[in-house]
């Protein structure tokens, strides 16, 4: 009985990168192979985890390798495993479609990207190497058996808009993808990837350091008249874990392929970290931080961690376990010598030693940044912009290490807006008698500098922290100081910029303060003169442990029921508006117009903040009236 084949089309997004992948955006054709081996690799990884974890699996883990078979007069390259494998669902799951969050964001950047090495960095960020085959070959067949299955399946595409699938009754466990070689072009130099030294070339470039042999069957030639060509199965590749030897034996462009490898990323790390530890328990970690950050940094269903390995053995990817959430962009593997080999992701929340790691390895990663920061200015710039608003997530959950993460991060503020500061910075050019490190947070930072709040501290010279990031407004509630300096908001609660009071003043205005109290206390908390205003009629502030109106607005939008939160009106004595409305008020304490001129002062201070108003239909009908009767 002939197996039904049956033929698929390609989803839209899977369609557009083919196109981009047959027309070449990789600079370098030869990595198509890498991809090939590292997925080859990661299969043979799950089915050694796999055996471990289910005794019952009959399966032969005691010859794992990956294997490379050319045909030279068919032009057929094969990348063949005896891994995991995959089934029927897993084959349309992760091959006919691209089963990752951002796909169009990520063929938007690919599709704008100026230059071949940009979009290949994107390429890689986005890990989906195995369709960097089609820029080799015009057809490409895959043939897979799941481990513990009895039939596999056949997988066959020509890189257009169609594949097909059929079952395979004697298929070997693992997966073998076969490349129909493109015919050898002299213009376009394509190279022969059916000769075995420039097989040899690419696994010892990219791939010496799998930890699972690459072996390859070559045929040498005779050595005399009288006997036969030999041939021989020859590993390529040198097996040696890269935490595990020496840092003077390993090269960087070692260091860069490792981490290409295990992080699906064309660029090269921004910087590698390297550590072990002996005595009461040992380990081997070998980290990267790396120069970009992925397209799902802030996604939920992000992946995060470290490989975890227990004496050269694979145990899992993404080991939450081993990095806290704030430096989730952290590639590498930590090699742990006394856990044991079945060990589950919920016994490692608990283990002692995997906390002690991990512990080790906060410490390690931000005291390199920090280090980055005074040895290599570029780099850190680098670092922050891509992974600063991650690092300050830290700042909230991360109370033991807080003050280091304060010593490396970076924030923008009144003082230049082209170059971000450091806190110790900001300490150090603070005023004489000066208290408390001044910070606004907002939507930008053009809704900050225009806002009203900043006017005194504009005018006697205090720098002023600019947040805008969302994370900004949970931090800056979270932590008390800095080196002895209180965090202050400049939008909230009283502010002492020794300014003189005027108590004549004050007394003066009294009462008016006492009938806009009144007239707004169903917008406003209080209304007070202010020491912040110098050119603005009026600002709102929050009270001191007020939710400030960004948080406020996230966790509404989040679905949290929240009670409203009342702010506080200040109001500039010196400003004509508020003069002249207290002068009125005090000829005609009667007069309703006053009244909606307080509401309209109110609304004109939310608006100046950048913030929402009740009821702006109401504001718009106010304002529309003034306006018609000054004409």
């Amino acid at each position: 009985m002939t197996a039904q084949v049956e033929t698929f089309e390609f989803q839209a997004e899977v369609r557009q990168l083919l196109q981009l992948m047959i027309h070449s955006i990789y600079s370098n054709k030869d990595a198509f192979l890498r991809e090939l081996v590292s997925n080859a690799s990661d299969a043979l990884d799950k089915l050694r985890l796999e055996a471990f974890r289910d005794k019952d699996l009959q399966v032969d883990t005691d010859d794992l390798h990956i294997e490379l078979a050319v045909d030279k007069d068919a032009r057929t390259l094969t990348v063949r495993d005896n891994g995991i494998g995959m089934t029927r669902d897993d084959v349309v799951r992760l091959i006919g479609t691209i089963a990752k969050s951002g796909t169009a964001e990520f063929l938007r950047q690919v599709r704008e990207s100026q230059d071949a090495a940009g979009a290949q960095d994107l390429i890689g960020q986005f890990g989906v190497g195995f369709y960097a085959s089609f820029m080799v070959a015009d057809k490409v067949e895959l043939v897979t058996r799941y481990a513990g299955e009895a039939e596999g399946t056949r997988w066959e595409s020509g890189g257009e808009g169609t594949y097909t699938i059929e079952p395979v009754a004697d298929a070997p466990q693992g997966t073998s993808v076969i490349l129909h070689l493109k015919a050898a072009d002299a213009e376009e130099q394509l190279t022969d990837y059916t000769t075995p030294w420039k097989l040899r070339e690419i696994v010892k470039r990219y791939s010496d350091f799998i930890t699972w042999p690459i072996r390859m069957e070559t045929t040498k030639p005779a050595v005399d008249e009288d006997s036969e060509p030999t041939t021989e199965v020859e590993t390529l590749n040198s097996m040696k874990a890269l935490w595990a030897r020496p840092q003077s034996e390993v090269t960087a462009e070692e260091y860069s392929e490792f981490y290409r490898h295990i992080a699906n990323d064309w660029a090269e790390p921004l910087k590698t970290v390297q550590m072990s530890a002996e005595g009461t328990f040992e380990y081997q970690a070998l980290l990267f931080i790396p120069s970009h950050a992925p397209l799902d940094l802030f996604m939920r269903d992000a992946h995060r961690g470290i490989q975890l390995y227990v004496k050269r053995v694979f145990i899992m990817d993404d080991c939450e376990s081993l990095i806290p959430e704030y430096l989730r962009f952290v590639k590498g593997v930590v090699d742990a010598a006394d856990l044991s080999l079945n060990v589950s992701r919920e016994t490692l929340q608990q283990d002692r030693q995997i906390q002690l790691i991990r512990r080790r390895l906060v410490k390690k990663i931000l005291s390199t940044v920090k280090d980055l920061r005074g040895a290599d200015a570029e780099k850190y710039r680098t670092f922050w912009t891509e992974f600063g608003r991650a690092v300050k997530e830290g700042l909230v959950q991360d109370t033991d290490n807080r003050d280091a993460i304060l010593e490396i991060c970076s924030f923008d503020s009144t003082l230049d807006p082209e170059q971000p500061t450091s806190l110790r910075g900001y300490v150090e050019r603070m005023k004489e008698g000066q208290q408390h490190i001044y910070y606004m947070t907002g939507d930008s930072r053009s809704v900050i500098e225009n806002s009203p709040h900043l006017e005194a501290f504009r005018d006697k010279g205090y720098e002023v922290l600019v947040l805008t990031d969302p994370i900004d407004e949970m931090w800056v509630d979270a932590v008390p100081e800095y080196d002895g300096k209180q965090f202050q908001s400049i939008a909230k609660g009283q502010v002492d910029l020794d300014t003189e009071e005027d108590e004549e003043r004050k007394a003066e205005y009294a009462d008016f303060l006492t009938w806009m109290s009144e007239s707004l206390k169903d917008a406003v908390k209080e209304v007070r003169l202010s020491k912040r205003l110098t050119t603005s009629p009026a600002c709102v502030v929050g009270d001191s442990g007020d939710l400030a109106p960004n948080l406020e607005k996230m966790y509404r939008a989040m679905g949290h029921e929240l009670p409203q939160v009342k702010r506080i009106l200040e109001l500039n004595p010196t400003h004509p508006l508020v003069a002249g409305l207290r002068a009125a008020h005090a000829e005609r304490p009667e007069d309703e117009s006053l009244a909606e001129t307080a509401s309209l002062l109110h609304d004109m201070a939310v608006l100046a903040e950048g913030g929402e108003l009740a009821d702006s239909a109401r504001f718009i009908r106010l304002l529309a009236g003034r306006l018609e009767r000054s004409l």
